[in-house]
């Protein structure tokens, strides 16, 4: 099993998760966040950390968000990993908690 970023982190794109992660498993986009399903070791230390409750146990999905269990492992193909911090994108507070931001994915 491994962890899946969901919508939330659509437009947030905090990185507290990525400083916990032993293993580098988060890629960065552009404006989200992923994790490699094949280096994930399934550690549960990213999902406390995450300030936007966007990282969900892979059976834990939820309902609707499926679709980011297979984005994750497309786009952490293409993307390069992440392992610093950075500062979350500039209106993060403004988008954290609202919902449909799918088609603001920025691939």
């Amino acid at each position: 099993m491994t962890f899946v970023v969901t919508e939330n982190c659509i437009k947030c794109k905090f990185t507290d998760c990525v400083d916990v992660c032993p293993v580098d498993c988060f890629h960065e986009g552009p404006n989200f966040l992923v994790i490699d399903p094949d280096e994930c070791i399934d550690c549960t230390l990213c999902e406390p950390e995450c300030p936007a409750e966007a990282i969900f146990a892979e059976d834990e999905v939820p309902e609707g968000q499926e679709i980011f269990i297979q984005l994750n492992a497309d786009l952490a193909k293409n993307w390069p990993v992440i392992s610093e911090v950075k500062d979350p994108l500039p209106e993060a507070d403004d988008w954290n908690g609202k919902p449909n931001k799918i088609d603001l994915l920025e691939k």
